[in-house]
């Protein structure tokens, strides 16, 4: 009840229906989701260039559905309480006059983690430890606000030209509350899902800082420590063997940055980094 409390003490959604087409000037789209599509868009109210996150009611009544009946607060909530520099901040959420829910949020000009990943990008060479550190600063504040953001990856990171990161997207977040933790619940991101969540068991915010390990990885090796879990016999495989070596991957990469993201693949939650904010001073204390 504080958590949500807090919610609504600190800032209101838009009251009323919203006319997307008669406020925004849809210019490009940014980026396109199973529950959303985002796009850069001039707000004439507000005078400035936005995102715009317009979200597929259906598919969010899907992935609600399979969450507890106790009051999930809803993506707009959640992304308005948040205020930390490496996380983008929302303005405001509302509804259309479409019935489409909507997130108004800062525009970001920079490129998604993903993107440099796959590409190779000199860019993760030089800044690794510096974006890994920052990761862990947004996501240690989120747990601190008392939630579980259960969709840590690396599609969910924007690499800011000037900023650095920001994580985004809190649609799969849920209160870090015992209703929450309860067996069953199978929703993310399978390549980044702790063993304990493939297994339908309890979980806490330790699932993140499994994902957290897992982007780290990523971010330092340049592939993920397991084969791209695309079937449900490969993710039952990669929960019974080691990750890959990194050393094998990246033999120039630092071994104490190593042991770092390492411990946090663990399998059992109890052996892993107890929280990000341990994890992340880890790294902090790696920098020169």
């Amino acid at each position: 009840m504080e958590l949500l409390k807090r919610l609504f003490q600190r800032k209101t959604p838009v009251e009323g229906l919203v006319n997307l087409k008669g406020r925004f000037e849809l210019l490009e789209q940014m980026g396109l989701g199973s529950m959303s599509k985002v796009w850069k868009a001039d707000d004439r109210q507000r005078q400035q260039i936005v995102a715009l996150k317009i979200i597929d009611r259906e598919m969010q009544e899907r992935i609600n559905a399979k969450f507890p009946k106790d009051r999930r607060p809803s993506e707009g909530e959640v992304s308005l309480s948040l205020e930390h520099p490496h996380i983008v901040k929302t303005y405001e959420f509302g509804t259309s006059t479409d019935n489409e829910p909507f997130l108004v949020m800062e525009f970001v000009d920079g490129v998604g983690l993903q993107k440099l990943i796959e590409e190779k990008s000199e860019a993760l060479k030089v800044n690794a430890l510096k974006w890994a550190i920052q990761m862990g600063e947004a996501l240690a504040y989120f747990h601190a606000q008392n939630y579980i953001h259960r969709d840590f990856c690396p599609k969910n990171i924007l690499i800011a030209r000037r900023g650095g990161v920001k994580l985004i997207d809190f649609g799969l977040a849920v209160p870090n509350t015992p209703p929450f933790q309860a067996p069953g619940n199978r929703t993310g991101t399978a390549d980044y899902m702790a063993p304990e969540l493939v297994k339908r068991q309890r979980t806490d915010q330790r699932i993140d800082v499994y994902s957290y390990a897992v982007t780290c990885y990523e971010l330092f090796v340049g592939q993920r420590p397991y084969p791209s879990g695309k079937t449900l016999e490969t993710i039952v495989k990669n929960l019974n063997r080691p990750p890959r070596d990194p050393r094998e991957l990246a033999p120039e990469l630092h071994p104490e940055i190593m042991a770092i993201f390492m411990q946090g693949l663990e399998k059992r939650p109890e052996d892993r980094w107890q929280t990000v904010q341990k994890m992340t001073d880890a790294f902090r204390a790696l920098l020169p």
